[in-house]
């Protein structure tokens, strides 16, 4: 067929209007739209705008309490800060680029900056309200996808000045993406921690912080804190107390917190005028740098960086006019521009921490050299390791690779996974199966080793858990990792329980941001086939295959024990556009170590007076 012939011309030039332009080009505003499961979908961005506003307000020093109702889709945000000036109340959430947030004497240390925030979230809503309280008065507007359909105002006597803004993300854009409750917490609490004081009612419950990053760390390090952590707080670097003397510096408050645990991975936080950088920048590179700058000078060493982090947990939050992000979803800081002065600051900050607590100051020295002699140990057994290796061609016989891989930085391979499956019948089912383009498989050779009381030097003695991290590419560091989804595919049965639990316990206790990062998958398989001669169902429950059976005349019914059990030919249906995966979610990385020990560890007698103590027996049996 002769590939049709395009017109360009006069005619297909185009001119979108501001609200035309959102609802086109979406990702340019919010970045991901997503289904609502992960931190950084769309509507949680729409939130974010909203109530960015109201912590702009309460860093102005106005405004100690917001209240925020969240339902699976629906928001209200109520603040009491200085509201909206009235005049300006419906040109502040509907027309692009305007704002106060350009005018430096009223909000100095502000996180909106372009003045598109709540416009978005006002073109991206299916129905959006906005009222402002001052002085007794109030002035308003209802809208639907942006566009004006009431203007409201009035008397309001006795109502606080402050803003309401009720939004409700629009189906047509975020389709069934609904709210989840622990992600909304986790961003509020997040809020709290780097503006210590201001009070976030979160649909009734208060959420609050009066010890800022201090609360963040020991949330996150639970009982794994090796050390009271170390802080230190500026005057001007959180508490809601408006304009701040600079003193001439670039960044104007500057607060960190930061200790260590025996886990594996170090982990951070960083914030700027209270917005939360998941993905660091400037000022988080600084603060890696500053500390071991730091560390070295009081201790008079040449500690390496890697030694000194690993294992720590820590946050940093700075204020300051006019940040650069990169995009305006605000994930990461530019500002290049701070860097050298922020270093030789928390170097000073750090070194001057460690003087002051001598006895932290010996237990933070004492894991450094421990992680030290680890790291020599490690490497000894990674030569051996790989010596071994270069004696025979090196090749990993369990991994059936696909043609598509990883690479974040080009923005290849999104579509890519690696099935990791148990013995060879599974194996051969989905390797017939798979979309070589895409698909990968790794074969494991029964149960995988129980690392939960290990140390990282086991998987170098271990065939099997090393040629996974080879083939996964993540023995130097996870950002190496060659497939976008790792799929546990084991049997719906006792061993495949556990095999699924094994894995688990192998990526939560060497590579925790693996699954933190959303890269675990669990493999939904059938349970039952129903059909008769005219129909087949698959079921994944009980439930399902209730439902078949009643609807299907004359069925037959059978039940998978085994992935092997499925022919290829119904295979590709499970592993093909409609494959069912669950993800591999984390709450709390905090509580992480204390479960696997409780669950994976050597405690015989404690869990299984635990199994006793819960066990429920079918009374048909």
């Amino acid at each position: 067929m002769a590939k049709k012939k395009v017109i360009y011309d006069e005619s297909t030039i185009q001119t979108l209007s501001a609200l035309e332009h959102i609802r086109k080009r979406t990702g340019m505003y919010i970045g991901s739209i997503g289904d609502g499961s992960q931190y950084d979908d769309g509507i949680y961005i729409l939130l974010k705008e909203v109530v960015d506003n109201a912590v702009d307000e309460f860093i102005s020093g106005y405004g100690k309490k917001v209240e925020i109702t969240v339902e699976p889709r629906f928001v209200r945000v109520r603040d009491y800060g200085r509201g909206i000036p009235l005049g300006k109340v419906l040109e502040c959430v509907s027309q692009i680029n305007t704002g106060a947030k350009y005018n430096d004497d009223v909000f100095q240390f502000s996180v909106g900056l372009n003045g598109v925030g709540t416009k978005a979230v006002n073109a991206l809503s299916s129905e959006f309200l906005v009222k402002s309280f001052r002085s007794g008065k109030f002035a308003g507007g209802r809208f639907e996808r942006g566009e004006l359909k009431e203007e409201l105002g009035g008397a309001c006597r006795g109502e606080k000045d402050g803003t309401l803004i009720e939004f409700v993300p629009d189906p047509d854009i975020f389709g069934a993406s609904e709210f989840q409750p622990e992600l909304v917490e986790r961003r509020l609490r997040l809020y709290s921690y780097v503006q210590a004081g201001l009070e976030l009612v979160y649909n009734g419950e208060s959420i609050v912080s009066e010890n800022g990053l201090v609360d963040l760390v020991e949330a996150e390090t639970g009982d794994d804190a090796i050390y009271t952590p170390l802080a230190y707080r500026s005057p001007s670097a959180g508490g809601g107390q408006g304009a701040a003397d600079e003193n001439g510096k670039l960044v104007a408050g500057l607060e960190i917190a930061f200790t260590h645990t025996p886990r594996f991975s170090e982990t951070f936080y960083s914030f700027v005028n209270g917005q939360y950088t998941s993905d660091g920048g400037t000022h988080l590179s600084a603060f890696r740098e500053g500390f071991i700058k730091g560390v070295n000078e009081f201790a008079k060493a040449k500690y390496d960086g890697d030694d000194a982090r690993e294992s720590m947990v820590g946050a940093i939050s700075i204020r300051m006019k006019s940040p650069a992000f990169e995009g305006q979803t605000k994930n990461k800081l530019g500002s290049p521009e701070i860097r050298s002065e922020l270093v030789a600051e928390i170097r000073d900050i750090v070194a001057d921490l460690l003087h002051r607590n001598p006895e932290t100051a010996k237990a933070l020295i004492t894991k450094i050299e421990e992680t030290q002699s680890l790291r020599k140990e490690l490497q000894t057994v990674k030569k051996l390791s790989r010596e071994r290796s270069k004696a025979v061609a090196r090749h990993i016989p369990q991994l059936r690779d696909c043609k598509s891989h990883l690479d974040p930085k080009h923005k290849r391979g999104r579509d890519s996974m690696i099935f990791l499956t148990e013995g060879l019948s599974a194996a051969g089912s989905i390797t017939k199966t798979r979309d070589v383009r895409t698909q990968a498989v790794f074969t494991l050779r029964g149960k995988p080793l129980n690392v939960a009381e290990l140390q990282r030097a086991a998987i170098y003695t271990n065939e099997e858990l090393y040629n996974l991290m080879s083939a996964l590419n993540i023995e130097d560091s996870t950002a190496g990792l060659r497939y976008e989804k790792i799929v546990f595919a084991t049997d719906a049965d006792v061993d495949g329980m556990h095999i699924r639990n094994l894995l688990l316990t192998f990526f939560l206790k060497f590579f925790p941001s693996l699954a933190t990062t959303g890269h675990v998958f669990i493999l939904e398989t059938p349970l039952f086939r129903v059909r008769n001669k005219k129909e087949t169902r698959y079921c994944y429950s009980e439930a399902e295959r209730d439902a078949a059976m009643k609807a299907l005349k004359g069925p037959e019914v059978t039940r998978f024990k085994g992935l092997g059990e499925i022919n290829p030919d119904e295979f590709v249906h499970f592993i093909g556009p409609k494959m069912r995966l669950t993800q591999v979610k984390v709450g709390n990385e905090a509580r992480v170590p204390p479960v696997l020990t409780f669950y994976m560890g050597h405690n015989t007698p404690e869990r299984r007076q635990f199994i006793m103590e819960h066990l429920e027996v079918d009374p048909e049996f």
